[in-house]
């Protein structure tokens, strides 16, 4: 594979809810209503202040994801970033490309930490990820997430400084 990072623009919408809608569907790893229609979960998933960036293969989308603001005012300075990985691309490597990219992101907008506000305790693909890159678990929330199959399951908060 010879990813290329680049910006979101409209003329990928399409490609971009087939990636993200089916992942919420499954309603085992991001806390958003799953029965969204692909308008909404590309809404969602590129509205507000997010800046979406989308992973390419020789022209074919296989993964994206976002940075935008963790919180406002005092809180400006730490970012939060989802992604998401088509299948075909899964178990090659492509999400820590977009981590990676991410962590260059968001030092070049000026933000001075990463944090994860809701890391679903059996996503542990993206646990170890994010922990081999150097963020910590900071906090533990309780059977914070219903989860389709395994039942109520704690949701991780997880930090890096830039």
């Amino acid at each position: 594979m010879t990813i290329n990072m680049r910006d979101y623009h409209t003329n990928d919408a399409a490609s971009v809810a087939a990636l993200i809608s089916p992942v919420f569907r499954a309603g085992d790893t991001y806390a958003v209503d799953a029965d969204m229609t692909d308008a909404q979960a590309l809404a969602y998933w590129t509205g507000g202040e997010k800046r979406v960036f989308v992973a390419e293969d020789d022209g074919q989308l296989l993964g994206t994801y976002y940075v935008v603001r963790n919180f406002k005012g005092g809180g400006s300075h730490v970012c939060n970033c989802g992604y998401i990985t088509g299948d075909q691309a899964r178990g090659k490597g492509l999400a820590r490309l977009m981590l990676a990219h991410s962590l260059e992101t968001a030092k070049s907008l000026g933000f001075r930490a990463m944090q994860y506000n809701s890391v679903i305790a059996t996503n542990t693909r993206a646990i170890d990820i994010w922990t081999r890159a150097g963020f910590d678990v900071i906090g533990r929330l309780p059977e914070a997430f219903l989860h389709p199959v395994q039942g109520y399951v704690d949701a991780l908060v997880m930090y890096r400084k830039l």
